[in-house]
């Protein structure tokens, strides 16, 4: 008999712990489709990003001013503005196709700077049938007058302010940079967020050494990176208890990637890199690993499996924290032929 995969993540029944991250494929629908059909539990459609939707009024604003003081027939080349389908407006025409096609839940993802813009586009996104919502608090603090503590009351009032203005599901995805992580992720739950994901990349911009431009280029993940978002949720899951979702993004490539987050205490496993590299088929290659690694050590469903190596069920729990560190130094030892050299 196969082991059972369901699970429950924001409160929705999950048929697997495989979840789709925000990605190019996850915003379209066609793709969307074939990840639902290579077995994953659910899809988070990339963020729409509320710049994006700034930048765009204000050069349509630029643009249907130009020259209209001169030549008052300049209006007549644009649409009506009540005809008119800018980026909002089309981010939520996908979601509402995506979550016609798919019979898994469909988590719409949400990147704000504004308390306003936060609110008006999550009411959007629920009313376009997201299951759920994802908020990505990406933000770098580099204001030397902005305080750690000006930075969270921020980042919490926005989460609040959310979660009075929806009725679905509601996630906030991480930095892993914040001073006290424990005691943020705590706050933030009673701030209204029902899960977690950890971690946000931040992608870092490179210098190009003949023009000395900044250069933006997205590099996908290595499974080293799932390290962090397994120590940290390990350590959370004791702390915030069963009733709030916990997702491990960063570095799922493999089955047994999958394995480690729900070990430590993971509802979901989140892949976006891995799926571009090998296509949607390779959620199927992952889902199969995972079975037949639980099948191997008699483990009948997921929710035996997860967390039997959290914080709180491990030997040595300090092994996740800061014994982690000497450990780690002491695990390398040079190459044989340098030692001898």
């Amino acid at each position: 008999m196969s082991p059972d995969l369901r699970t429950r993540y924001l409160g929705l029944e999950l048929r697997s712990p495989l979840v789709a991250s925000s990605s190019p494929l996850t915003g379209d629908p066609a793709a969307a489709k074939q990840l639902e059909d290579a077995g994953v539990g659910a899809v988070v459609l990339p963020s729409l990003f509320e710049e994006e939707i700034l930048n765009e009024e204000i050069e349509l604003n630029r643009a249907l001013e130009a020259g209209t003081e001169q030549f008052a027939e300049a209006l007549d080349y644009f649409p009506r503005m009540d005809t008119y389908k800018g980026i909002g407006d089309q981010y939520l025409v996908r979601l509402e196709k995506t979550r016609k096609d798919l019979a898994i839940p469909v988590i719409a993802s949400l990147n704000a700077d504004t308390t306003g813009g936060w609110v008006r586009y999550a009411r959007l996104m629920q009313d376009a049938g997201a299951d759920a919502l994802e908020l990505n608090l990406y933000r770098l603090a580099a204001d030397p007058g902005t305080t750690a503590v000006d930075r969270e009351s921020t980042d919490l009032e926005l989460i609040a302010a959310v979660r009075a203005a929806v009725t679905i599901p509601l996630a906030v995805k991480l930095s892993p940079y914040y001073s006290a992580l424990a005691n943020f992720a705590r706050r933030a739950v009673a701030a209204g967020a029902d899960g977690l994901v950890l971690f946000n990349r931040f992608y870092q911009p490179d210098l190009d050494l003949e023009t000395f431009d900044v250069v933006n280029k997205v590099a996908l993940s290595h499974p080293s990176e799932l390290r962090l978002p397994l120590r940290w949720i390990a350590i959370l899951r004791p702390q915030l208890g069963t009733r709030v979702g916990l997702a491990a993004t960063s570095g799922v490539h493999s089955g047994s990637d999958a394995v480690k987050g729900l070990l430590v205490g993971a509802d979901i496993v989140m892949m976006a890199s891995a799926l571009l590299r090998h296509g949607a088929v390779h959620a199927r290659v992952v889902q199969d690993e995972l079975v037949a690694w639980m099948t191997e050590r008699e483990y009948e469903s997921v929710n035996q499996m997860r967390a039997s190596a959290s914080a709180a069920t491990v030997e040595d729990p300090a092994a996740f924290e800061r014994a982690n560190y000497v450990a780690t130094l002491h695990s390398w030892s040079a190459p044989q032929d340098l030692v001898t050299a």
